[in-house]
């Protein structure tokens, strides 16, 4: 059974970074897609980003482009998501999902595709 852990999050100042990690247990890490959502209060679980099971290709939400950046290291089982310039709109819990499916850019923004999730970490973002 393949499991995730994400950690990193916690309450931060608009404008910080932060960097989350997702840790992969059960199986080996460069067989899936790995893919990052986030979930305000009250609103649906939305695609931030994800990556190729070699890192060779990403996809990123419009809205995010050009301050999140993930990436991942199959030899630690680790998936990164890097966030820069944080806003406050950008509070959440944020998940890491895994996906055996085949990549294309669109199809890997659609939660239904992926077959395992963390637990969450929660970020908060003050103004």
């Amino acid at each position: 059974q393949v499991q995730l852990v994400e950690s990193g999050g916690g309450l931060v100042q608009a404008e910080d970074s932060m960097r989350l990690s997702c840790a992969v247990s059960g199986d080996t890490l460069g067989t899936y897609i790995m893919g990052w959502f986030r979930q305000a209060p009250g609103k649906e679980r939305e695609f931030v980003a994800s990556i190729r099971q070699d890192g060779s290709s990403t996809s990123y939400l419009d809205s995010v482009k050009g301050r999140f950046t993930v990436s991942r290291d199959n030899a630690k089982n680790t998936v990164y998501l890097v966030i820069n310039n944080l806003k406050p709109e950008d509070t959440a819990v944020y998940y890491c999902a895994a996906s055996r499916t085949l990549w294309q850019a669109q199809r890997v923004q659609n939660r239904d595709v992926y077959d395992y999730w963390g637990q969450g970490t929660q970020v908060t973002v003050s103004s």
